[in-house]
């Protein structure tokens, strides 16, 4: 009867084995990551912004991914009313599970009043933003980004932006 169990036992724990290491790769298919992030501020002469940056990427191999990344502001105070609007292409490289670099390429559609002149802009702007970053674990394969990223084709008299340099957090969930 042992003979006969003891075969039956390391059969069947094979299989219980091999399905376990079939369906892991099920898991990890899922290559999709969602995240972004969010900003508010307030100032002087009641001023106050409001921002929001959704991205979705794919992860290319488990350190490098790509994606598209979107992004909306609203900027208010006594003298003037600003909305702008963007969308383009990112990608980040990935190492040592804590850092990061990353290129986006933003192009930005920008509305400006200014309300004591009475004076109205529209404009377009691209921006190509290089940086990185640090990368802490908050559960599971969310992540909260911290970095820093710098607009390369940024013109000091010629921009709707007062800095190419932007500090960003965000957050990552996929990775």
């Amino acid at each position: 009867m042992k003979k006969f169990i003891i075969p039956v036992m390391l059969m069947i724990s094979g299989s219980v084995f091999s399905q376990i290491t079939t369906s892991a790769p099920v898991a990890e298919a899922n290559r999709w990551t969602f995240g972004g992030g969010i900003g508010l501020g307030f100032g002087s002469n009641s001023s106050f912004y409001l921002q929001a940056s959704p991205r979705v990427g794919y992860r290319l191999t488990d350190d490098l991914e790509a994606g598209v990344v979107g992004s909306v502001s609203w900027q208010t105070s006594d003298y003037y009313k600003s909305t702008m609007f963007g969308a383009g292409p990112f990608a980040n490289y990935y190492f040592a599970r804590s850092f990061y670099v990353g290129a986006n390429l933003q192009h930005y559609f920008i509305n400006y009043k200014d309300k004591y002149y009475d004076y109205k802009v529209n404009d377009q702007e691209a921006a190509l933003y290089l940086g990185g970053g640090y990368m802490q674990r908050i559960g599971g394969n969310s992540f909260m980004q911290l970095g820093v990223m710098y607009n390369v084709l940024w013109k000091e008299n010629s921009s709707a932006f007062s800095s190419g340099l932007v500090p960003s957090i965000g957050f990552v969930v996929g990775l």
